[in-house]
């Protein structure tokens, strides 16, 4: 019989219920602090260049229609600028700056220096990202860069690897390629966002926490209004 969901897969794979239950647990411990972070990243952005946020609502508009339907998933395949949104989001806050750490498996030399067998290798994704040399204004949220792009999140794109490359990139790809879009999306749709006190967009604090996750130093005040 096949597997019916993931779980289900490790188990009639052998997986026993410890191995499963720590996996699990990196998954969702891993997984659900960077969606949130990149959700709120990609709110403010939007938030902070409000021509993107208005295209963004045009687009979800054409799409689903009136403001009381829900959003799906299968609904994401027809707004290429929610991608756009989320992938520059990605690129000017990648939520692992560092990616995940490799070893050299023997020595090599890359650009002139020399890498000694068995040293811990760390990809710095912050400043790849942010190289103005392969990125145009690269300090700009500029969702426009990806509309014409066929860059996605599989690590073939070495300028833009957010998820990281190769076999050790992180499993947590899938569900934030679909669960932030689909979150922000549905926000955007379903309300009007407004700054406290009259606050200028350009006066939105942008400063970060360089962590192991990248987010946001001070959380951002917003006022929700349904939109009728």
């Amino acid at each position: 019989m096949d597997a019916v969901d993931f779980v289900d897969a490790l188990v009639k794979n052998g997986f026993t219920d410890k191995y499963i239950n720590a996996l699990l647990m990196e998954l969702f411990g891993a997984g659900s602090e960077t969606t949130i972070v990149t959700s709120e990243w990609m709110l403010v952005d939007l938030l902070k260049n409000h021509q993107c946020l208005t295209k963004l609502r045009d687009e979800i508009a054409n799409v689903v229609g009136d403001k009381d339907v829900i959003i799906r998933e299968s609904d994401l395949t027809n707004m290429p600028y929610l991608d756009a949104c989320l992938k520059e989001t990605l690129r000017l806050h990648p939520p692992g700056p560092l990616l995940l750490p490799h070893r050299a498996v023997e020595t090599c030399e890359v650009m002139g220096y020399r890498i000694p067998k068995d040293t811990q290798v760390m990809v710095n994704m912050w400043a790849i990202v942010r190289d103005p040399k392969v990125w145009d204004d690269p300090s700009s949220f500029k969702p426009e860069r990806f509309m014409n792009s066929k860059m996605d999140y599989k690590g073939r794109d070495f300028e833009y690897i957010p998820f990281g490359s190769g076999r050790r990139m992180c499993a947590g790809e899938p569900l934030a390629s679909r669960f932030v879009p689909l979150v922000v999306a549905s926000l955007v749709h379903k309300f009007d966002w407004f700054l406290p006190n009259d606050m200028n967009p350009d006066q939105i604090d942008m400063d970060e926490i360089l962590d192991l996750i990248i987010s946001k130093k001070d959380p951002i005040l917003v006022i929700p209004k349904l939109r009728k």
